[in-house]
């Protein structure tokens, strides 16, 4: 597989449109059995707050799939995406009743002459930035 989006068509400064990706706990109960992370705080609001947190919060590394996941869906193909990292700056809060939502959205912010762009995104919750430096390198059509 190939990206479908191509490298023609991108300009350095061009958005990427923002999508929505809604968190409810079963998301967090579901990513912990596929990650091996049962840590309480991602699933057990009494444990949460026992130790100082707000209420339940997504695993970090749930936020950051997230991102991934923008990016993935943007290029067409996971296999497009030659690198990625993020620093995480905010906790994901996701409450029993209504969940949480993370806002992600990009910008092409350096287009190589390898076919490959760098894809910086913003990711937020509850109006809170949750990703920051938050860039992946994928190589188009």
């Amino acid at each position: 597989m190939t990206a479908t989006v191509k490298y023609d068509d991108v300009e350095v400064g061009q958005e990427i449109p923002e999508r929505t990706y809604p968190v409810k706990r079963l998301d967090l109960v579901r990513y912990a059995g596929a990650s091996g992370d049962f840590n309480p705080i991602h699933w057990n609001e009494n444990f949460a707050r026992s130790v100082g947190l707000p209420d339940v919060i997504a695993h970090g590394m749930f936020t950051m799939a997230e991102g991934g996941r923008f990016v993935t869906d943007w290029a067409g193909d996971p296999g497009a995406v030659i690198d990625y990292g993020v620093r995480f700056s905010s906790m994901v809060i996701v409450p029993d009743d209504e969940g949480a939502e993370i806002v992600i959205s990009g910008k092409i912010e350096e287009k190589r002459e390898d076919n490959t762009v760098v894809v910086a995104l913003t990711a937020r919750s509850a109006g809170e930035k949750v990703l920051t430096r938050a860039k992946a390198t994928v190589r188009l059509a």
